[in-house]
């Protein structure tokens, strides 16, 4: 802790601003911004076609790349190599194990989880995967269990990666910049600042707010229906965007406090609001129901787990793995570095097995969970026609859904106002560590303990809130939202294997010079 309080000391001169870095990225994205906002049908179609293109032929590369990165997550682990503690062997934790798993959580998941552990059965159940018929048994404990799958060990691992790489240079080599390309230094001859090494990192922050302007998209819509159920307000395309003018003031506030005053103390509190907000729902909806079909999801997922990781579909063709599993993979491998570059900066004094396990073990239970209860609890109201959510759905919106869904709950305005805090929190917290993650790679020179300058963090605060509302902008928004993730998310995969090479010649050059 003292460090941390080192940093925010005011009379500490801040790190200075890597402006080629933070001039190109600020620029690409208000110019692609603008042409959305100038010919946002075109643009639309032109990046909804180059997603199909894309995962037509593309998508099976993320399957062997989560495939192989299983594989070298599970050796770096329970390896000699999962024993090298972050920063030496007697550095102690900056955090405690509980806020220090909250934290990480809240950076990975966002508020989009809450919005698709409600209704992302809803999808599969007439569409099911694995050539189930639709709306059969089959079909029903598939939908219960996928989404668990798309939040599951996969989508955490694809945190892992970067994070050991970034880590390992950060606190094992005393690498001065906390960026992406800090993690391939040994594929780097003139460091981060050389031309290879500024074209990663410009792939990272553009990939960022890419997958940044998915989360938004999916949750201003989210919150503008709760809200307007609420209030009794109009839902339309004034509020959403006021819901992310909101948004965008409050993550820029907790930004500016930093991540004691502001980011801990927000995961923290939301850790227990949350699970308070569980146990509700669990206490007062269908119980037996919610634990029997979350136990028979749990088991679909271990003994499916090799099939459901490998499936291409590549008979029926369906389209199931190229719009469900193919973007969730390429969702999480554009959210990968940004939670790395955090996880980084609250992980010295953790084992690369602790940081390994604690987010695929810690991150999957803590997703699963609110696919068990809030999403069970949707899917019961299905299976018992109390109310038709897929109808509601198709007629209106997956989050005009959702807020129908809280509103069969006991004191439901209740419910809805505790739904909105945890959204709003979530939401909070992951665009300030996106923004504090921006910051930090447009930030020269920024040592152990240390935080990019406030108003560098706050720029980012607001610029992570423009991409979405052009999304937003046009029609069919959410698709457009989801496509431009797959999109910007390809080059990254060349990176990852750059970040697993660079992991072992580190720790194996370290090895042999008796660093470690």
């Amino acid at each position: 802790m003292a460090n941390a309080k080192k940093a925010s000391d005011p009379a500490r001169s801040e790190p200075p601003v890597d402006w080629p870095v933070f001039g190109i990225t600020a620029l690409t994205v208000l110019a692609v911004c603008a042409l959305i906002f100038v010919a946002p049908d075109r643009a639309g179609t032109f990046i909804n076609g180059l997603y199909d293109q894309l995962t037509r032929n593309f998508g099976f590369l993320y399957q062997w790349y989560v495939i192989a990165l299983l594989i070298f997550l599970g050796y770096i682990a329970f390896s000699r190599h999962g024993a090298i503690r972050l920063g030496g062997r007697d550095c102690k934790p900056d955090y405690s194990t509980l806020s220090w798993i909250g934290m990480i959580f809240c950076a990975g998941v966002g508020a989009t989880l809450i919005y698709w552990a409600v209704i992302e059965w809803a999808y599969y159940i007439d569409a099911p995967p694995l050539d189930a018929a639709p709306r059969s048994t089959a079909a029903i404990e598939w939908a219960a269990t996928y989404g668990m799958f798309h939040w599951g060990p996969v989508g955490w691992a694809i945190f892992c990666l970067p994070t050991i790489a970034i880590a390992y240079a950060f606190y094992m080599r005393g690498e001065p910049h906390l960026r992406l390309s800090s993690g391939c230094l040994p594929f780097l001859p003139g460091g981060v600042n050389s031309t290879r090494g500024r074209i990663i990192d410009f792939i990272y922050m553009v990939n960022l707010i890419g997958g940044s302007a998915t989360s938004l998209g999916l949750t201003a819509p989210m919150i503008a229906a709760l809200f307007a159920k609420l209030s009794g307000v109009p839902h339309n395309f004034a509020l959403e965007v006021a819901v992310l003018v909101v948004s965008v003031m409050i993550f820029a506030a907790s930004s500016w406090l930093g991540l004691e005053r502001g980011f801990k103390r927000l995961a923290d509190a939301n850790t227990w609001i949350a699970l308070t907000l569980l146990g509700y729902v669990l206490a007062v909806g269908p119980t037996l129901f919610i634990l029997h079909m979350g136990t028979n999801s749990l088991g679909l997922m271990v003994q499916d787990f090799v099939r459901m990781v490998t499936w291409t579909d590549p008979v029926k063709q369906s389209g199931f793995v190229e719009s469900w599993t193919v973007f969730y993979w390429a969702w999480w491998v554009a959210y990968g570095p940004f939670v790395a570059l955090f996880a980084t900066r609250i992980s010295r004094g953790r084992t690369l097995r602790e940081l390994i396990l604690g987010l695929l073990v810690f991150g999957t239970l803590g997703a699963s969970v609110f696919y068990i209860v809030l999403g069970n609890y949707a899917l019961n109201l299905e299976l018992t026609s109390v109310m038709s959510v897929t109808t509601l759905m198709r007629e209106h919106s997956g989050a005009f859904a959702l807020g129908e869904v809280l509103g069969t709950l006991p004191f439901a305005s209740l419910a809805m106002v505790g739904f909105l805090v945890v959204a709003a929190i979530l939401l909070a917290t992951t665009y300030d560590s996106a923004s504090y993650t921006l910051a930090s790679v447009a930030s020269r020179n920024i040592r152990a303990g240390e935080d990019p300058a406030r108003w560098n963090r706050l720029f980012w605060a607001i610029a992570i809130g423009i991409p979405p509302a052009a999304l937003l902008f046009v029609e069919g928004g959410v698709k457009v939202v989801q496509s431009a993730t797959v999109v910007v998310s390809l080059p990254l995969l060349a990176i990852g294997v750059l970040l697993a090479a660079s992991v072992l010649r580190m720790i194996r050059e370290d090895e042999a010079n008796g660093r470690i």
